[in-house]
Parts: C-alpha cells; sequence; structure tokens
C-alpha cells in the first residue's frame, strides 16, 4: 500500500495506463496469430488483408509506445517475408 498520496496516484495512473498498454498489445499479437495462420494454411487473400491488419496493430502500438518501433517494424518485416513465399509458392513456375 502506497504511504503518500502522490504514491497512491501514481498507482492508479499506472493501472490506467497498463490497460490500454495491453489492449494494443494484444490486439497485435491476436493479428498476428491471425496471420500466421491464414499464412500456414495457405489461403492466400484472407492471408493478405490479416497481414495488412497486423501491420496496422502493429504500426498503433509502437506510436503508442506499448512496444519499441524496430520491433513493429521486425515483425511486420517477418510477416511480408511469410507471405511473399506463399505467394511464390502459389504461383506456377513458368
Amino acid at each position: 500500500m502506497p504511504n503518500k498520496p502522490s504514491a497512491a496516484k501514481r498507482v492508479r495512473s499506472s493501472r490506467r495506463k497498463e490497460e490500454v498498454n495491453r489492449l494494443h498489445r494484444g490486439r497485435a499479437r491476436s493479428a498476428d496469430k491471425k496471420a500466421r495462420r491464414l499464412i500456414e494454411e495457405g489461403r492466400i487473400e484472407e492471408a493478405q488483408e490479416a497481414v495488412h491488419e497486423a501491420q496496422a496493430a502493429f504500426d498503433k502500438a509502437a506510436q503508442k509506445g506499448v512496444i519499441h518501433k524496430n520491433k513493429a517494424a521486425r515483425r511486420k518485416s517477418r510477416l511480408m517475408q511469410q507471405l511473399n513465399e506463399l505467394e511464390e509458392q502459389a504461383q506456377p513456375a513458368s
């Protein structure tokens, strides 16, 4: 238990911030998992849309300071690599 009013306020504000951070981090993780699952299943159209949503979620989380901007960029890059590999495999060899 905090002993001073200012410490109590910090506890309250940090809990509010924790909720917001959890929301943005959770959205990014969920979008990432959905995109990866669709890529593994080979569903290109849905995977493209899911990757786009995941990129937006990563950007939003990085913008809010929930995750580092380089981590967001790395995760987006890896998703795009996987999507591009899937699209290359789907293309018939000419």
